[in-house]
């Protein structure tokens, strides 16, 4: 399944961010998986997800330059499958 940049998306209630210099840790205390979130702009649109009716109008509201929204996308895509982002 696709990730749909036209949903509304959030951070999993059991996830926490530990921010570090490279951008953040995301550890789901359900599963125990760990992801490294490589870039603070991507920790940035994670946070601000949740605030926002899509993960289309998070980027827009974001300084992501629109021609990396695609590799946002992917990284959020991963995030999804590992279930740090859950959709709202």
């Amino acid at each position: 399944m696709a990730f749909d940049l036209d949903a509304p998306y959030r951070l999993h209630e059991r996830v926490a961010l530990r921010p570090e210099p490279f951008g953040a840790l995301a550890y789901h205390y359900g599963n125990r998986r760990l992801n490294f979130l490589r870039a603070p702009e991507l920790v940035a649109l994670v946070t601000s997800l949740a605030d926002h009716d899509s993960v289309r109008s998070a980027l827009a509201a974001s300084d992501i330059d629109e021609r990396r929204w695609h590799s946002f996308e992917k990284a959020l895509a991963s995030l999804a499958e590992s279930d740090v982002l859950v959709a709202s």
